[in-house]
């Protein structure tokens, strides 16, 4: 977890109403130079705040337009990680992405990490070695909700990112051109492919 300093003692001691007006109060300071983006999970007291309400790649592609149409320098995700750094993503390198809690977290995303994902890769390579069988081209795949890092190996790696919408289009994709290494996030952390061993019996492989 991420090392966030506490909020000073004023905003604290501040009732629901006299933080929705020192909010405000910034925001017509900043002007067109801030986006607000609220996650449709957030509560009514974060979403009133919010230019853009939805889904979290939604949300992202809306700032990148809106930084692009009126030039803002600041973007503010009210979400979580995996979020935040997809909106960082699309936007200009000078534009600051700020997740106000840096603490919060996706239980999915959390489901694999970079380490994870690259002793998975390894191991599959290692497996697909001791059948002897032809060269098979491994195609990775993450799904949207997960980190930065795993989104740039797969992406290093020729995979690509599904979401819900568009993951039945994805796996079709990638099936014609090889074998599927999935970082899934979500049901369990590992999935399993079926390889042959010399004897030419079929075995389980744990991948992730």
């Amino acid at each position: 977890m991420l090392w966030q300093p506490a909020l000073p003692l004023k905003y604290v001691q501040m009732s629901d109403e006299e933080l929705a007006g020192a909010i405000r109060a910034r925001r017509a300071e900043l002007g067109e130079r801030l986006v607000i983006l609220g996650h449709h999970y957030q509560q009514d007291d974060v979403i009133q705040h919010a230019d853009f309400t939805g889904d979290s790649f939604k949300l992202s592609q809306l700032a990148s337009m809106k930084v692009r149409e009126v030039g803002a320098k600041y973007v503010v995700f009210c979400g979580v990680h995996f979020m935040a750094e997809s909106a960082d993503i699309l936007t200009p390198d000078d534009v600051a992405v700020i997740l106000p809690d840096l603490s919060a977290g996706c239980s999915m995303a959390d489901m694999a990490d970079y380490e994870q994902m690259v002793q998975a890769w390894e191991e599959i390579h290692e497996a697909l070695e001791e059948t002897k069988g032809p060269a098979t081209r491994v195609i990775p795949i993450t799904y949207m909700n997960s980190s930065a890092a795993i989104k740039a190996f797969v992406g290093r790696h020729g995979g690509a990112v599904c979401t819900s919408s568009n993951a039945a289009r994805v796996f079709e994709w990638a099936l014609a051109g090889g074998r599927i290494c999935c970082a899934r996030a979500r049901m369990s952390r590992f999935s399993s492919f079926p390889t042959s061993t010399s004897d030419g019996t079929r075995r389980k492989r744990r991948v992730l």
